[in-house]
C-alpha cells in the first residue's frame, strides 16, 4: 500500500498498488501533454518572431532606399533654387540651363515616383509572401503537431488494447504490414520473411531482410527483432536487456546487420529523438522506434548498394589474386614434379649405364675367356696334327710291335 498525500486539503490516504501505478501513469501521461503544448508555443513563438525579423529587416531596407531618394530630390531641389536665382540675373544661358534642369528634374521626378510605386508594390508582394508563408509554415506544423499526437495516441490505443502475450506479435504484424504496402514498389527484389529457423542455441530472430542485384549477388542482409510490454507491466525491461541475444542470431544466420525494433523505454528520449546507433556495444547494431522502421531499412540498404560496385571491383581483384596465386602454386607443382620426375629418371639412366658398364666388363672377360679357349683349341688341334703312332708307342715297344704286325698282315 502507498500513502498519498492531497497537496490543496492535505488529507492522506491509502492505495494499492494498481491503483497507484494508474497514478503515476496519469502524472505521466498529463506531464508529457503539458511538455508537449509548452514545446508547441514555443515552437511557434519562434516561428513568429522569425517572420516579424524578417518583414522588420525588408522594412528597414525599403525605408533606406526611400530616404536615399529623398536626399537625391533635396539635393536637386538645392540645384533648383541655385539656378532659378541665376535666372532672376537675367543671365538668358542660365535660364536655358535652368529650363533643361526643370525638365531634367521632372523626368527624374517622375522616374522616382514611379520606382517608388514599383518599392511600395515589392514591399505589398513580399508582405502577402510572407503572411503566406507564414501560414504554410503555421499550418506545417499543426499538421506536424496533429500527426505526433494522432501518433501517440495511436500507440497509447495499440497498447492498451492488446494482451500482455499479443503485444509483440501485434508489433511484428504492423511492421510486416508496413512492408508489404511498398514491397512491390520499392523492394520488388527483396525477401523478407520470419524468421522460423531456430538455431543450435535454441533462439531466433523476428524477420530477416535480405536483397540481391540483378545477378544474384546478395549485398544487403539484416536481422529485426521487435519487442514491445504494456504500460501495466510490473517488470519493465530495458533495450539493451536484448542486445546480446541478438547479436548472438545475426551471426548465427550470417546477417550483416541487426535492428531492434523498440517500445520500450518510451519517455527514454535517446531512444525516441531518432536512430540510435549501439554498435560501440555490438557492431552494426542499431535500436529504431516503429514509425523508423521504413527509413531504416531504406537507409542500410541504399548505402549497401551504393557500395556493391567497388564489393564487385574488389572481388575481382581478389579473384585475380587468387588466380595468380594459383597459378603459381600449380607452377610449382610443376617444377616439383618435373624435378622429381627427373631425378628418378637420371637415377633410372645411371642405373642403366652402370648395368650396361656391367655388361661390356662381363663380355670382356667373356671375350677374353673365348680368345683363351680359341687358343687353347688351336694348340690342341697342333698337338693333334703332330701325333702319331711312332709318337705314341715311342715308350711303349710291345704296343709298337702289335702296331707293325698288324701294318705287315694287310700288306
Amino acid at each position: 500500500m502507498h500513502e498519498i498525500k492531497c497537496p490543496k486539503c492535505g488529507e492522506v490516504f491509502q492505495v494499492d498498488d494498481s491503483g497507484y501505478s494508474e497514478l503515476l501513469s496519469q502524472v505521466r501521461n498529463e506531464a508529457f501533454e503539458e511538455e508537449l503544448h509548452k514545446r508547441a508555443l514555443e515552437l511557434e513563438d519562434r516561428n513568429k518572431s522569425a517572420i516579424k525579423m524578417a518583414q522588420m529587416e525588408q522594412e528597414k531596407s525599403f525605408a533606406e532606399t526611400i530616404t536615399g531618394k529623398d536626399k537625391e530630390i533635396a539635393n536637386k531641389d538645392m540645384e533648383i533654387e541655385q539656378l532659378k536665382n541665376k535666372l532672376a540675373m537675367g543671365d538668358s544661358e542660365k535660364k536655358l540651363a535652368v529650363s533643361d534642369a526643370l525638365r531634367d528634374k521632372d523626368k527624374e521626378v517622375a522616374d522616382y515616383q514611379a520606382e517608388i510605386i514599383k518599392l511600395k508594390s515589392q514591399i505589398e508582394n513580399q508582405k502577402a509572401e510572407s503572411a503566406l508563408k507564414e501560414k504554410s509554415i503555421e499550418e506545417n506544423y499543426q499538421n506536424q503537431l496533429k500527426a505526433k499526437d494522432e501518433q501517440i495516441n495511436y500507440y497509447k490505443d495499440f497498447k492498451a488494447r492488446q494482451s500482455t502475450k499479443m503485444v509483440g506479435e501485434s508489433l511484428e504484424q504492423h511492421c510486416q504490414n508496413q512492408f508489404n504496402s511498398i514491397r512491390m514498389t520499392a523492394f520488388p527484389n527483396a525477401y523478407f520473411e520470419k524468421d522460423n529457423d531456430v538455431s543450435a542455441s535454441g533462439s531466433k530472430g523476428d524477420f530477416i531482410f535480405k536483397e540481391a542485384d540483378e545477378e544474384g549477388t546478395e549485398f544487403i542482409s539484416i536481422m529485426f527483432e521487435m519487442k514491445n510490454e504494456m504500460d501495466t507491466t510490473a517488470t519493465k525491461h530495458k533495450n539493451e536487456d536484448f542486445f546480446k541475444e541478438l547479436d548472438k542470431d545475426r551471426n548465427e544466420k550470417g546477417c550483416e546487420y541487426a535492428v531492434l525494433v523498440s517500445l520500450l523505454e518510451s519517455d527514454n528520449e535517446y531512444y525516441n529523438n531518432g536512430i540510435v546507433d549501439v554498435s560501440y556495444k555490438y557492431p552494426k547494431m542499431y535500436v529504431i522506434r516503429p514509425q523508423f522502421f521504413i527509413p531504416m531499412i531504406t537507409l542500410l540498404r541504399n548505402a549497401a548498394r551504393n557500395s556493391l560496385q567497388y564489393q564487385k571491383d574488389l572481388q575481382v581483384i581478389k579473384n585475380q589474386q587468387l588466380d595468380l596465386v594459383n597459378f603459381e602454386t600449380n607452377m610449382q607443382e610443376f617444377k616439383d614434379a618435373f624435378g622429381r620426375n627427373y631425378r628418378l629418371a637420371s637415377e633410372k639412366f645411371q642405373t642403366a649405364i652402370d648395368e650396361i658398364d656391367k655388361t661390356i666388363d662381363h663380355l670382356e672377360k667373356v671375350k677374353k675367356a673365348l680368345q683363351s679357349s680359341e687358343n687353347n683349341l688351336r694348340l690342341a688341334n697342333d698337338k693333334a696334327d703332330d701325333l702319331s703312332i711312332k709318337k705314341l708307342t715311342k715308350n711303349a715297344p710291345s704296343v709298337r710291335q702289335m702296331f707293325d704286325d698288324l701294318k705287315d698282315g694287310e700288306e
